[in-house]
């Protein structure tokens, strides 16, 4: 199993490359499954989730082909992938491939819009909650599908199709969100999803969608209308680039002082992570083609947070947050409300010195002059990714393991940091 080699103590210098977001690439893939004509997605990152949701496609029926690399092109750019669900072979999706990926039991709501019947193992995923599938289920029952939970599987069956309704989301859910979206543009008649998700990634799904002829409005607000079509066609569609990366980079820069471009970033995509990374006194501009990130000398301020639904600050960039207020010059206090095991991160950065205590639902912070390096180990994508943040800073040699966490969501991420200086390389045991 590969583990993370870390000396701390450079700055980073350069240009860090952001590649298409993960969190919008899953859904799009899954999107194929709504047409027999091709959809193509440029702008992919090489991560083992999309490496693994292709073979879960594939089980489908779905073709998938990937461009080949042009002469002179930079490893660290996206790669093009055409998908092609011509006919859906099975419309089950088994055990032991959903328990890999929880992104993945979204095709339940492709499958039943055009097959009408679909069979979905439960989900496995992420150990940071239990994110429950009832806001699934309850929206496909009120778009007409009966269901069952039978030996750990989701059995949903629609014999006439999906019927338009409207849908009020208890509690905000990026995934019951895209699934619904999905499943309503073959729907007859309107639906309308209320308390719906914000996120950019569901306006790039809706964007999406509409290029492959679905009626949506409403995408980036909290009610979204879709009026049902009776198919969809092929679409050619570029990624959004990763707010989660760039907000990572970010914080590992304001981390470790330096100036760094961070290429393809969009600031409008993560407003209030920058917001709190300008407080604790990094400089942040938009520049041609990306963001600049500087901090000179200057010590991190302080900031608290509460991680939100979009627009608010995101929960996937909480721990990398906490391992920047590790080293800040006083207290703060980082509340976690949209998973509840969300801090197991926290008694690894104790490891490298980190004075942190857990009260509810709230991390309180107080920041240390000196991390010092240690062999730690990655419970998550984020947490593992906060470990690096810390392990640039540290003093001395972090070694961060199970690093294969990382592999699902940061593309060639040791790569990007050594080219901008940091001491950093992959050991494979």
């Amino acid at each position: 199993m590969d583990s993370i080699k870390i000396v701390g103590g450079s700055q980073l210098n350069g240009v860090i490359p952001i590649s298409g977001a993960k969190n919008a690439t899953l859904p799009l893939m899954i999107a194929s499954l709504l047409s027999d004509e091709t959809l193509t997605l440029g702008n992919v990152p090489r991560l083992r989730d999309v490496a693994q949701l292709n073979h879960i496609l594939s089980n489908h029926g779905v073709d998938y082909s990937v461009d080949g690399k042009r002469v002179g092109q930079d490893d660290l750019k996206g790669q093009t992938l055409h998908l092609t669900a011509r006919t859906i072979v099975d419309t089950t999706a088994p055990y032991e491939l959903v328990s890999k990926m929880r992104a993945s039991f979204w095709v339940i709501g492709p499958l039943v819009a055009r097959e009408r019947r679909a069979r979905v193992s439960l989900p496995g995923g992420c150990a940071i909650g239990t994110r429950p599938v009832d806001f699934f289920i309850e929206g496909l029952t009120k778009l007409g599908a009966s269901i069952d939970i039978e030996a750990g599987y989701v059995v949903v069956n629609a014999p006439k199709g999906l019927v338009g309704a409207r849908i009020e989301f208890p509690k905000v859910s990026v995934g019951a969100t895209h699934t619904l979206m999905m499943a309503a543009t073959l729907a007859k008649g309107e639906t309308e999803l209320v308390n719906a998700a914000r996120e950019p990634e569901v306006v790039d799904l809706a964007n999406c969608l509409i290029g492959m002829g679905a009626k949506i409005e409403g995408a980036g607000t909290s009610v979204i209308r879709i009026q049902g079509v009776d198919r969809l066609h092929g679409h050619r569609h570029a990624v959004i680039p990763d707010r989660i990366e760039a907000g990572t980079y970010a914080m590992a820069v304001a981390m470790t002082g330096g100036d760094v471009v961070l290429e393809n970033a969009r600031a409008d995509l993560f407003e209030s992570a920058l917001d709190v990374l300008r407080q604790t006194g990094a400089e942040i501009t938009e520049v041609d083609g990306g963001l600049r990130v500087y901090r000179n000398g200057n010590g991190i301020a302080p900031v608290d947070i509460t991680t939100e639904p979009f627009p608010g600050f995101p929960t996937d960039l909480q721990a990398q947050f906490m391992a920047l207020m590790t080293r800040a010059g006083g207290q703060s206090r980082i509340t976690e409300t949209i998973f509840e095991n969300r801090f197991m991160h926290v008694q690894e950065l104790a490891r490298l010195g980190a004075r942190i205590r857990i009260d509810g639902h709230t991390a309180i912070v107080d920041g240390v002059s000196t991390l010092r390096g240690a062999p730690v180990m990655a419970t998550d994508l984020r947490a593992s990714v906060s470990l690096v943040i810390a392990g640039l800073a540290a003093e001395g040699e972090t070694n961060v393991s199970r690093v294969y966490h990382l592999d699902r969501g940061f593309e060639r991420l040791e790569e990007k940091l050594s080219r901008c200086g940091a001491v950093i390389e992959r050991i494979s045991h």
